[in-house]
């Protein structure tokens, strides 16, 4: 959970939201195929709902000031897969930026999978 104090009061960020964020940024990316589960536990909770959740695969670490991002993705075969990693660097660091003034210092995308 992220939080910071403005004028107003506390804004509380939970990691769920900016996962959600950030997934629906990254499935969106040319060449994506899909999420994978990054642990155990996201793996069950994947099987058992039997759908594709959006924030599957995605570990967001850091404070009000600046944060991380670790996502794991499948890819089209046949891909540039660095154009893919910068695309979805990018587009997370502006999404994150614009939607909750936060700085994202490092994405980290891992490729999981390759799909055809």
């Amino acid at each position: 959970m992220i939080s910071f104090e403005t004028r107003t009061g506390t804004v509380i960020i939970s990691e769920t939201y900016l996962a959600k964020l950030i997934g629906h940024e990254v499935t969106s990316c040319f060449g994506v195929v899909g999420m994978i589960p990054r642990s155990n536990r996201q793996k069950i909770s994947h099987f058992v709902s039997k759908g594709k959740s959006v924030d599957t695969g995605i570990k967001v670490t850091g404070n009000a000031d600046t944060a991380t991002v670790e996502v794991h993705i499948a890819v089209t075969y046949g891909m540039n897969i660095n154009a893919i990693a910068a695309s979805i660097t990018e587009k997370v660091k502006y999404v994150v930026k614009e939607t909750t003034d936060i700085n994202v210092d490092k994405v980290i995308v891992k490729i999981d999978g390759i799909k055809e």
